[in-house]
């Protein structure tokens, strides 16, 4: 983001494992406008995914995202439990050729990205329950409030510790 301001001075979003408030301070800390927020709100109530792919992005955290362009030939994360149901080994997942692309693919296999090999991000490990996503914002907010109230406190204690050892 910093080397980004030097030449944009436009709204940045940062994107990539947040999924709660803290992240969100941290990406406004970092210098950007806004936090997009992707997984965590496909495990919400009204959103239009399998019961099955909300059930495994509660149950699953970051040590369960694969990466692999084997799906449709462009690298992305995918959940190491989806995969294993397709009847594929996340652990020997072969490289696709790029210049194949194929979104409806599922390497040799029926099994189709997005339809029953499923997408999410490594913030995943925050996700802990299905929730509204009326719920989910305002637990957002809260946790974002508290983040700020916490960090506002080390940086009161921090500084006194300088203040005190620069007396």
């Amino acid at each position: 983001i910093q080397e980004l301001r030097t030449w944009f001075d436009g709204p940045i979003a940062l994107s990539g494992a947040i999924a709660n408030g803290a992240a969100i301070l941290g990406a406004q800390a970092m210098g950007a406008d806004l936090a997009y927020i992707g997984s965590a709100f496909i495990a919400t109530k009204e959103a239009n995914a399998a019961q099955g792919y909300k059930d495994m992005i509660v149950e699953s955290s970051g040590e369960d995202i694969v990466y692999s362009n084997l799906f449709t030939g462009v690298h992305g994360n995918y959940l190491r439990p989806s995969i294993l149901a397709a009847g594929l080994d996340p652990d020997n997942l072969p490289e696709a050729d790029p210049s194949k692309m194929n979104f409806g693919s599922g390497g040799n296999t029926k099994a189709k990205a997005w339809k029953d090999i499923w997408g999410c991000g490594q913030g995943i490990g925050a996700v802990e329950e299905i929730l509204g996503a009326g719920e989910l914002v305002a637990k957002l907010a809260e946790e974002y409030e508290a983040a700020k109230a916490s960090l506002a406190e080390k940086t009161s204690f921090t500084a006194g510790r300088v203040l005190m050892a620069a007396e």
